[in-house]
């Protein structure tokens, strides 16, 4: 292959760019994961972690895997054989999910959706009113559907659960929006949250998380469903010493130190306030070409990923393989039945403003060589908009 200068541009949602100071620590020679140097930083991370997914109680786990290993890992801890579990049909995602939970013999009912919009509470609470015996054990959300740029809204769910006054667990799935928007572990009463380390937390792929509720570690004691690699019991006495039951990820726990200290020095409130700006600067971008956008529910729009449909007749992967071949641009695919129907423009994780710029004038350009019908003004409708934002310390 011919040499490309400069940088690659990967503006898909995940994995992302991992930052030079993730890259170098990461870098470090490996040391005993059984000495006490490696006790503190196990320490360290399982702490910072409780920090992220903003949470005091429960615990934190983090596994050598990934978002779809803590899928089954969230079910299999807290779940038996048999066992009814509430999920939505709301993108690609949220479909492999479900997919995970039949394999593991659950019974799943499975509510439609248009994959344009996120859940709502109200479909939660009349369902569960509905649920008088209290046959459903779990209901299961997708937080941010990568497929779609659609975020369901965590905490009204929540709310949704409390006035139907049903006992199910809530289990999460922030794999594409942890560390990318705000996400409140304990104050939305989330009982079990799946995340990965390859998207807001700005690390390569390998590592699986799990932040469980008081409630779903008790509920962990009487599962039966079949665990022993996601078993969170060994980790909860091995990680009191900042240690794990298995061969840990040494130098992906060194990234994830690190990954943690940025965010730390930027605060988390202002890393949201950041993607949702670019995010907003994205849109303002697909309305000037005129083409319409993945989510069709403005409440919901994503922080994280922004998904641009195409004219019927057309297909979104021509774009991706224009930016791709001219202009060294990943941009992401449309998946299941979105397939050719949609790209997707990843704006998370190590990201400023001229990054968004550059990936912007690239999307507009492929569009223009692969000849989708649109109109011009999407870069400068985003610049004006940065411009605007930065100058009122939006």
């Amino acid at each position: 292959m011919a040499h490309r200068s400069g940088r690659h541009f990967l503006q898909i949602p995940g994995p992302t760019n991992v930052p030079d100071r993730v890259l170098r620590a990461i870098a470090q020679p490996t040391i005993d994961h059984r000495g006490p140097e490696f006790g503190l930083l196990g320490k360290e991370v399982l702490a910072g972690m409780k920090k992220v997914f903003q949470t005091s109680a429960g615990a934190v786990f983090i596994f050598p895997g990934s978002g779809t290993g803590c899928w089954e890992a969230a079910l299999v801890n807290t779940l038996s054989p048999g066992d009814k579990v509430l999920m939505f049909d709301i993108g690609h995602f949220a479909t492999l999910w479900r997919d995970v939970a039949l394999r593991l013999g659950l019974q799943v009912e499975f509510v439609p959706g248009d994959w344009q919009s996120g859940v709502t509470p109200e479909s939660v609470e009349a369902r569960l009113r509905e649920d008088s015996g209290h046959q459903i054990k779990a209901v299961a959300v997708v937080h941010n559907e990568t497929s779609t740029g659609v975020t369901s809204r965590v905490g009204e769910i929540r709310k949704a659960i409390d006035r139907a006054a049903h006992p199910a667990l809530f289990l999460v799935d922030t794999v594409s929006s942890l560390a990318c928007m705000d996400y409140r572990h304990d104050e939305w009463g989330v009982d079990v949250c799946v995340a990965g380390s390859q998207k807001g937390l700005m690390l390569p792929p390998g590592l699986g998380f799990n932040a469980a509720s008081p409630k779903a570690l008790a509920a962990a004691k009487s599962a039966k469903l079949p665990r022993s690699y996601w078993d969170w019991a060994p980790m909860l006495r091995d990680n009191a010493g900042g240690y794990f039951p298995y061969t840990p990820s040494t130098n992906m726990l060194y990234g994830l130190r690190e990954a943690l200290s940025m965010l730390q020095e930027e605060g988390l409130p202002q890393v949201f306030a950041r993607h949702a700006r670019h995010a907003e600067a994205t849109r303002r971008a697909a309305q000037a070409w005129g083409l319409p956008l993945g989510c069709r529910v403005p409440a919901e729009y994503s922080s994280s990923v922004t998904a641009v449909r195409v004219p019927e007749g057309l297909d979104a992967d021509a774009v991706r393989k224009v930016a791709l071949d001219r202009f060294d641009m990943s941009l992401g695919t449309g998946l299941g039945k979105l397939k050719g129907k949609v790209f997707r423009i990843g704006h998370l994780a190590d990201f400023n403003d001229l990054t968004l710029l550059g990936t912007l004038a690239g999307v507009e350009m492929s569009l223009a060589l692969a000849k989708v019908p649109h109109q011009q003004g999407g870069v400068a409708a985003a610049m004006q908009f940065l411009a605007g934002a930065a100058g009122s310390g939006k």
